[in-house]
């Protein structure tokens, strides 16, 4: 990019550029009114809503802790020149660091090599990757594609439904049909006018509860969420969740959406992470931006299968081909990786845990009060109370027992540490899609590790 040009002038330049994109789809019937307009506020003032990204960074983090680099999204590296904030503009992606300071994790984690030097395991570091605006041509392609094409199977099985719970099964089943006809033909998001025109008279009846449920159904272009975007990678769930949980706490009128994925055996890519929609708009005059939150080992793996999710995402059977299984075995090798972490983790707590239930003997307070932060955001309480329940038992009978100590541990002391750290596993480790792996089981930390992780996976297969 030449730096000479002032990067205002340059997207105000892009800004009338996609405008006169969408007036041409539009003109050409590709998309529709409602549509157009939609399109339009999204990709008009792209400073403004540029800042509106950074107001929010800013609320959420603070100052970044680091220079400013810009991001490739095709190579997934970022440069190692820092940039200027006159730089950075719509166009193109930049990365940063800043700091979770409510990070739950924080200085709980290190290592300690030789003479005093300690080296952090996990840091509150949070890197921060803005997206570019997304093209035009791909938010067109997904608007008249597959968001299209799944509104239209919405709208014609939401109208199956309601015509044939009025006893007109076969009515339901034709009227169907005819809305995936009139919908292929035609880009069309007025769904109540449309259906209600195909039905025609003879169903004054059921009409009202037709348009309550088709007003429901989100158009193609309201399920596009992703034009401004933002990815924030986390060395821990709990601390990707803590940041979720804080936006939501500071900002509870701009949530539009959170969807955790981080505990998810459904998807058949066995994907993992999060998503936060805000409005970075107004009550009136929505704009989504798309939160990304990842964990940095997982987004390693990620940045290894593009191609392969590419290949998935263009297939007209990804089931057959075979490509999903093969993202869903090599994502849970990232899921796998992430929690051999966890087991370190585990380990180097197990130490501190002990010792700090000691130092406070005599006090009400610990050291480690609030650590792991609760969370609504965890599993169930009731798989808590299972493996809780088993733990304890698993103590009483000495099949978990702490040998070496700096002083005899009474039974609640000992019941005490463990349960602290099958919480942390908890909240902490991600379930496998397949139930046959463990980690190492040589030390305390592994064999508590599997413990945990099985009654997880026992819970989750009945």
């Amino acid at each position: 990019m030449d730096k000479d040009i002032d990067a205002t002038l340059l997207t105000a330049e892009h800004d009338r550029k996609n405008l006169d994109e969408i007036a041409r789809v539009l003109k050409s019937g590709h998309i529709d009114a409602p549509a157009a307009e939609y399109l339009n506020r999204l990709y008009s003032n792209g400073i403004d809503w540029l800042r509106e990204v950074f107001h929010f960074l800013g609320k959420c983090f603070g100052a970044p802790k680091a220079a400013v680099l810009r991001y490739d999204y095709e190579t997934d590296t970022a440069s190692d020149t820092p940039i200027q904030i006159c730089d950075i503009n719509p166009l193109s992606a930049y990365l940063v660091q800043h700091r979770l300071d409510a990070d739950p994790m924080r200085n709980q984690f290190f290592t300690i090599g030789t003479g005093h030097d300690i080296d952090l395991s996990v840091s509150s570091i949070v890197t921060v990757i803005v997206g570019a605006q997304k093209k035009i041509s791909r938010t067109l392609d997904k608007i008249t594609g597959k968001y299209y094409n799944d509104y239209i199977n919405d709208v014609a099985n939401t109208a199956q439904q309601v015509i044939a719970a009025h006893e007109r099964v076969a009515s339901g089943a034709a009227i169907a049909d005819k809305i995936r006809s009139e919908f292929s033909n035609k880009f069309i998001t007025t769904a109540s006018e449309t259906v209600l025109s195909i039905i025609g008279k003879g169903h004054e009846k059921i009409a009202v509860d037709l348009v309550r449920a088709l007003d429901k159904i989100r158009t193609p272009y309201e399920r596009l969420q992703d034009v401004w975007r933002v990815k924030c990678l986390f060395d821990l769930v709990p601390q990707a969740r803590t940041f979720i949980e804080r936006v939501q706490e500071m900002m509870p009128e701009r949530v539009l959406e959170i969807r955790d994925k981080f505990y998810d055996m459904d998807n058949p890519r066995n994907y993992r992470d999060a998503k936060v929609i805000i409005n970075i708009g107004s009550k009136n005059n929505v704009v989504p931006m798309e939160i990304i939150c990842q964990v940095r080992t997982f987004f390693e793996f990620e940045k290894k299968t593009h191609g392969s999710y590419e290949r998935a995402r263009k297939s007209a059977n990804t089931k057959s081909n075979g490509i999903e299984s093969k993202l869903a075995d090599f994502m849970e090798d990232g899921i796998k990786s992430y929690n051999l972490m966890i087991v370190q983790c585990l380990d180097d707590l197990f130490d501190r845990v002990g010792w700090n239930i000691l130092y406070s003997r005599d006090h009400d307070v610990s050291m480690f009060e609030g650590f792991p932060k609760d969370c609504t955001l965890y599993y169930p309480q009731k798989i808590y109370d299972i493996i809780l329940d088993k733990l304890d038992n698993a103590v009483e009978n000495e099949v978990f027992h702490l040998s070496t100590v700096p002083a005899k541990l009474n039974r609640e002391q000992e019941l005490a540490i463990f349960r602290f750290m099958a919480r942390f596993v908890l909240v902490a480790a991600m379930p496998y899609l397949k139930s046959t792996w463990s980690v190492p089981s040589d030390t305390i930390a592994g064999q508590l590790f599997n413990f945990v992780m099985k009654e997880v996976q026992r819970y989750y297969k009945k």
